[in-house]
């Protein structure tokens, strides 16, 4: 099994289950990154599991932070000359649970051992963040869910775009009614692979849209839609996902790793404009407002679109900003923006 469990020693059980729980999910804005090296005395230590690609992104990012307190990961090697790097310990996961001194652990997973493992590290008294998917099973992440809440411990799950500063002012447009009221909301992630047999197209891809999504809505939908096509194997290399919630708002989210083009497009349609996240484009311009308006007439239609407005948004890094989320969380007790509750919404869309 590949994977970060332990350095040396340790082996654990295939991963279980999850489930679904819901809360209406806050906005705000991302804390500012600052950089540091070495571990800081201020701010909660944290213990990654992982030193595959995502991984050591998660290292790099809390060494720079000043929270790195150690490096956990099957791969014994691996571990030890990344923990080298940064000068933190190569730590094995039942070490890392039995030290009162490490305050979380971030994990970046096989996602069938995610539960599993934030359910260690619950019990133990940590405090968890885990990368996406947080289960491949609705009851196991409601089951992670309701144990955080048991334990009083801070849940968060790695839905990065959340954090990126373009999705920040797109939702501060929204509730400054920029776009008027919400009727639709469209997510498009296209691209030609990567191909791998661990999952589809939609649970590899899928959890940051419907993340971005629940985000602006902050609750779960009423009903869901799941149509998946494949083309390269028997995995679905693409589909497409319809939301419907309460109100009348509807989402519609297109993912596919088998595309002639590229597009990585976040749209909130209102009935004043639309709200378009451009995320190929350069930072002057991943923003924008199209204001638009249709209506029929004694003539018979009348529509008109004006051109693309640009909305200045600073250049943010959406990693360091998420990480500090977390340990801003563990110091104050305050709910995540991409909380469990979320996390398991997104298992729930998936499975269905």
């Amino acid at each position: 099994m590949s994977g970060a469990l332990a350095c040396q020693d340790g082996t654990f059980s295939r991963c279980v289950g999850l489930l679904i729980s819901c809360v209406a999910w806050k906005r705000g804005w991302a804390y500012a990154v600052t950089r540091s090296q070495g571990l800081s005395m201020s701010l909660p230590r944290i213990v990654a599991f992982g030193c595959g690609y995502w991984g050591r992104n998660h290292v790099r990012t809390l060494a720079e932070i000043g929270a790195l307190a150690g490096v956990c990961d099957l791969d014994v090697d691996a571990a030890t000359e990344l923990a080298a790097e940064y000068g933190v310990p190569c730590k094995s996961a039942d070490a890392v649970f039995a030290d009162s001194d490490v305050d979380g652990v971030v994990f970046a997973l096989p996602a069938s051992v995610h539960a599993e493992m934030a359910t260690r590290a619950l019990n133990a008294g940590k405090h968890v963040f885990v990368e996406k998917p947080m289960a491949l099973q609705p009851d196991d992440a409601h089951a992670v869910v309701a144990l955080a809440a048991q334990k009083q411990r801070v849940l968060m799950v790695g839905h990065i775009l959340r954090y990126h500063n373009t999705f920040q002012k797109l939702l501060a447009c929204i509730d400054e009614g920029m776009i008027g009221e919400l009727v639709h909301l469209q997510s498009n992630r296209l691209a030609f692979g990567k191909f791998h047999a661990t999952f589809d197209a939609l649970w590899d891809l899928a959890p940051h849209d419907l993340s971005l999504v629940l985000s602006v809505m902050g609750r779960v939908p009423l009903s869901t839609q799941i149509v998946r096509h494949a083309f390269a194997s028997e995995q679905a290399d693409s589909g497409h996902i319809h939301l419907q919630f309460d109100g009348g708002v509807a989402a519609d989210i297109q993912v596919s790793r088998h595309s002639a083009y590229n597009e990585r497009r976040f749209v909130a349609k209102g009935t004043k404009g639309s709200l378009v996240w451009d995320d190929w484009l350069d930072w002057p311009e991943k923003l924008s407002f199209v204001s638009h308006a249709a209506s029929v007439t004694a003539d018979g239609w009348a529509f008109e679109r004006g051109e693309p407005v640009y909305i200045p948004t600073e250049q943010g890094m959406a990693l360091t900003d998420e990480l500090r989320h977390f340990l801003t969380c563990i110091e104050t007790g305050r709910q995540p923006y991409t909380d469990g509750a979320q996390g398991a919404a997104v298992v729930e869309v998936l499975a269905s």
